[in-house]
């Protein structure tokens, strides 16, 4: 009788395990990203949320990050920031034209730089921000719930359909893309439309891009938990990091 509770338990742990590595978010490089780029890494993390307007400690940590940022940073050396350059250096090998499309992370410091701000849409999405010009690390956000089917990494095509938050059509020729069964959704440029976290959301994925070989954002990935945790309310985290 030992014997068979012993082997009921680790059957039970075994099915577990089954159903949440199921729940857990995977994505697959296309050859095509890989045979531009020698290693890179995507770093996810999910969690349920509470979705909400900013406020109070959040707006203020804003404002300091944003003061921090200023003093951290001016137009000649953000470059220097590893994780924006090995970004801006990925964009290059895939084909991008910098002068174009900037990274996420580059475009927040500079705007931040040229005394524009931060702008806030929602706690979440502000803490994604707050951790990539904390990181440097482009970050894309999604509503888990929005996202149909496998996600494949790849490269952007000619004429490829793509509404960016706020941005409206965006081509993505040549730039880092996500794809679901639908089409293109992400980019460390600008997330779309149809995937975008709204105060309805309950379930976020955050996919962070990782293109310095050096280096590893399993630390910006704790923070961001961290983060999350507090502004948030965040619970039931799942992180993975992902080498290519």
């Amino acid at each position: 009788m030992m014997i068979f509770n012993i082997r009921l338990m680790i059957n039970q742990f075994m099915e577990g395990d089954k159903v949440f590595k199921k729940n857990m978010i995977y994505i697959t490089a296309e050859k095509t990203v890989q045979n531009c780029l020698d290693s890179f890494k995507l770093g996810i993390i999910q969690a349920n949320i509470v979705c909400k307007d900013s406020a109070g400690e959040l707006m203020e940590f804003m404002n300091e990050s944003v003061s921090r940022v200023k003093e951290m940073y001016d137009l000649e050396n953000i470059k220097l920031n590893t994780n924006i350059a090995a970004t801006r250096e990925a964009y290059r090998k895939i084909g991008n034209d910098l002068n174009r499309y900037r990274p996420a992370a580059d475009s927040l410091i500079r705007r931040i730089i040229k005394g524009l701000g931060l702008y806030s849409v929602n706690n979440t999405v502000d803490v994604l921000n707050l951790v990539s010009i904390h990181s440097g690390y482009s970050i894309s956000g999604f509503d888990t719930s929005k996202i149909q089917g496998e996600i494949y990494f790849g490269i952007g095509k000619q004429g490829e359909p793509y509404r960016g938050i706020g941005r409206g059509e965006l081509n993505i020729h040549n730039l880092p893309v996500l794809r679901d069964r639908i089409g293109a959704f992400g980019t460390p440029t600008s997330d779309s439309e149809r995937t975008m976290i709204t105060p309805e959301t309950r379930e976020i994925v955050f996919v962070f891009y990782d293109f310095d070989q050096h280096n590893s954002c399993e630390t910006a990935l704790d923070y961001c938990e961290n983060q999350l945790i507090i502004f948030c309310a965040a619970s039931d985290f799942k992180k993975r990091m992902l080498n290519y």
